[in-house]
């Protein structure tokens, strides 16, 4: 097959009936299946008409819509390059991201317009667009001129589809390049594997999934939306997540993917019991661990054994908790809280040593990955994308697990020092790096603690200069004005000094110890 594009795959999965609804919004929009397919024709075609270069990207930093999706599809469709950016990103990360992307077209929210355009013009991008979430900006109003009728740029499997950039433990971003194929190998892959069906749901027509997450990460832009599009699946999209909202939704559908936050936020809901899931097929987690206590009061609540799956910027999914017995797999038949279940079809993976020798059944090692979802490289750094590969082609994933007897992957840390908050990765040499630029600020270290309702939060230590004086609230403000909120610190202490061992180097663990009762419930 020589055209490989992928939005040419997920638009091939559409339903006959165009008229029908693809997209049911909170507030009461219904999306035809003809809506996408004009809509994202309409904006491939305003894209295709600037006369861009080929393999130009697309930054898009806006808020959740349907319209934001069908950016992303439309980008796909005109043989683009898509990069997302997280809604909380500030000036001095989006000054990073487009100087590194250099992307030929930037579309923003109306409301930052004034302070994102001088950054996109002054990194010389040439056409900056805005997307509001209630269907309005400048995006649109071009795009209505255009027509509805567009052949998909033909792609090859190896040609680049979209940039995710993932912080580097080094606090530098890292943009990872994935390509057509890397993505449609992983949706196909899921599609089987998590048993999407088109008969059998609501109203008898197959799945509906409940959209709840972000879409600018793996879990909600590609996982979530690839899952519903392939099948050819009704979505409830909800802009923002309500927890009470969400529940009265799953008397409509069948499928609900979500970071655990999102879990432990509906088990405070008394709405949420087994007669108000009785329709739900599938409940899948991701983007940070599960707490067993959430994975067991769950199953006790809803009789629904969620599914836990692992998976990366680099490489979308790389394994998953069985959905159910299949004698393809005899050993797969359970899904366990506390793993991420076993690599997914056509992917391998081995748990390595730091001698580079594979590790016994139960041992802690590097998690290494192969498989078609494993992303190209990283973006404009050839030397770090080979330092991050084996001779032999696997993926050093930087984080750190065991595999059992029974096959079953459990991660046991991200890698040392990453937080996982919300489902966020925060990266604490990024943080660190800004506090000690701060003034009288000598040293800095951050560290994850755990928390009840994030999973893990940051904490800041910090060590004066000799003879000034730091509070630690203007630490914290400081960094509001300059970082995403889900990276700023919970708490901020100001002391004499670091522990640290024989080389000097700051002893982490020891202030994890030392600081992980702050938030006990």
């Amino acid at each position: 097959m020589t055209h490989q594009n992928l939005f040419s795959a997920l638009r091939a999965a559409f339903p006959a009936d165009l008229t029908a609804v693809a997209i049911e919004t909170d507030e009461g929009l219904h999306y035809s299946w003809q809506d996408l397919d004009r809509a994202t024709a309409m904006m491939a075609n305003l894209l295709q008409s600037l006369d861009l270069p080929a393999g130009s990207r697309v930054a898009v930093q806006v808020e959740k819509s349907v319209e934001a999706m069908m950016l992303y599809l439309a980008t796909l469709r005109a043989g683009y390059v898509f990069l997302p950016l997280n809604t909380a990103y500030q000036s001095a990360e989006i000054e990073y991201f487009i100087g590194n992307a250099e992307p030929a077209v930037v579309v923003c929210s109306p409301a930052n317009f004034g302070w994102v355009s001088k950054i996109a013009f002054k990194s010389g991008t040439q056409h900056v667009f805005t997307l509001g979430d209630d269907r309005t900006g400048s995006l649109l109003e071009r795009a209505a001129h255009h027509s509805d009728q567009h052949q998909a740029v033909p792609r090859q499997a190896d040609d680049l589809a979209a940039i995710l950039y993932t912080s580097g433990t080094t606090g530098r971003s890292k943009g990872a390049m994935l390509t057509h194929g890397n993505m449609l190998s992983n949706a196909l892959t899921l599609k089987d594997y998590w048993g999407w069906t088109k008969t059998g749901g609501p109203e008898g027509r197959g799945d509906v999934l409940i959209h709840a997450l972000p879409i600018f990460h793996v879990h909600g832009l590609f996982v979530a939306i690839h899952g519903a599009l392939i099948n050819g699946s009704k979505m409830i999209w909800m802009a923002k997540f309500e927890p009470k909202r969400a529940i009265a939704h799953m008397k409509r559908a069948t499928v609900f993917m979500g970071v655990p936050t999102l879990y432990v936020r509906m088990l405070a809901e008394p709405s949420l019991d087994k007669a108000a899931v009785q329709n739900m097929r599938l409940f899948i987690a991701g983007s940070a661990p599960l707490l067993i206590e959430t994975f067991t009061e769950w199953q006790q609540r809803t009789g629904h054994t969620i599914l836990e799956r692992y998976g990366m910027s680099e490489t979308a999914m790389l394994t998953s908790n069985p959905y159910a017995a299949d004698k393809r797999y005899a050993n797969q038949s359970e899904r366990r809280g506390g793993t991420v279940g076993f690599p997914l079809p056509g992917v391998s993976l081995r748990v390595r040593g730091d001698d580079g020798q594979d590790l016994p059944v139960g041992e802690i090692g590097g998690i290494q990955v192969k498989g078609p979802n494993v992303f190209k490289g990283y973006w404009r750094m050839p030397e770090k994308t080979a330092e991050e590969f084996t001779a032999d082609g696997y993926f050093k994933t930087g984080d750190v697990g065991k595999v059992d007897e029974r096959g079953y992957v459990t991660i046991v840390g991200r890698s040392k020092d990453l937080i996982i908050s919300g489902g966020y990765n925060v990266y604490p040499a990024e943080i660190e790096g800004y506090i000690n630029e701060m003034k009288g600020v000598a040293e800095s270290a951050v560290v994850g603690v755990p928390h009840p309702d994030f999973g893990e939060v940051g904490v800041a230590v910090v060590i004066a200069k000799p003879g000034a004086s730091v509070q630690p609230d203007a630490i914290l403000a400081e960094l509001k004005a300059k970082l995403a909120n889900f990276k700023i610190p919970k708490r901020c202490f100001v002391v004499a000094e670091l522990p640290r061992n024989t080389m000097g180097k700051v002893q982490k663990n020891l202030l994890r110890e030392q600081y992980k009762a702050l938030f006990a419930s």
